[in-house]
């Protein structure tokens, strides 16, 4: 039987953003160094990626692939040294620590960034608390930062980046600091709330298991330059779990192709 859930995530990249570009970002001939000890260093090497609107996508690699540098380059954060990358609007970007300002409330910090993105005060506060509702936290608005569990802080952070309504949500580890349950948890809900908003998802993690529980595509990259080594379709139906034996299996191969770079890295 298909679950609601798991019709919308089939049909998340199909339907959103209709009207709009083909893309929610493009990644063309991407290179970036930085300069070091002995001159330039390259940290990626002429990436080319397109994100389907609607798409998740999980980026995967060793520590020091360029992962993040490739992230910030999409969000606009930094320019690339050669190539260039196209956005269909302006990228929500949300971080490892959530990032809230501790002197607001979990509302007050949401509607911060409705106020920025210029909607009217009388509608703030009802879009924070729908928001709220969205991502589980219905009646949490008055709360302060320190009142929250981490995983809710996760949630508010979550809800402040969809406030920014941009068709593309990058996201950097942002559930690698949280315990295993908590973290499973937060599967779920960004998993839901992807299938309910159709934004765009680009997620930077290390954990191949969780790049696989949640991504339509997994991407890996080599080790330092970071270059596109191998792509994965993921045809598990969601809802999945991450102790899936689909899941498993298909984490076992990209684990075995990980380890390759990783060893082919160190030979040099």
């Amino acid at each position: 039987m298909t679950t609601p859930l798991a019709q919308a995530a089939t049909t998340a990249a199909a339907t959103a953003n209709t009207g709009a570009t083909a893309w929610a970002a493009r990644i063309e001939h991407v290179s970036k160094s930085f300069p070091g000890p002995a001159g330039q260093q390259l940290v990626l090497d002429d990436i080319s990626l397109d994100i389907a609107p609607g798409e998740f996508i999980t980026l995967l690699g060793a520590s020091g692939c360029g992962k993040s540098t490739l992230l910030n380059l999409v969000a606009g954060l930094d320019r690339p040294t050669a190539g260039s990358v196209t956005t269909d609007g302006r990228p929500a970007l949300m971080f490892q620590e959530h990032a809230l300002f501790p002197w607001l409330t979990a509302g007050r910090n949401i509607e911060l960034a409705l106020r920025l993105r210029g909607v009217p005060r009388g509608r703030r506060r009802e879009r924070a608390e729908e928001l709220l509702e969205l991502v589980r936290l219905k009646g949490v608005h008055g709360k302060r930062v320190h009142e929250l569990s981490g995983g809710m802080r996760q949630r508010v952070a979550l809800a402040r980046a969809l406030a920014q309504d941009s068709r593309l949500l990058l996201m950097d580890e942002p559930f690698a600091a949280l315990d295993a349950i908590t973290r499973d948890v937060l599967h779920d809900e960004l998993t839901r709330v992807w299938a309910e908003t159709g934004v765009s998802v680009l997620f930077v993690t290390h954990n191949v298991r969780e790049a696989v529980r949640l991504a339509q595509r997994v991407v890996l990259l080599s080790s330092r330059p970071g270059r596109i080594a191998r792509q994965w379709t993921v045809g598990i139906p969601q809802p999945r779990r991450i102790e899936d034996a689909a899941v498993a299996k298909l984490s076992a191969e990209i684990t075995e192709e990980l380890r390759g770079e990783i060893r082919r890295h160190g030979r040099h």
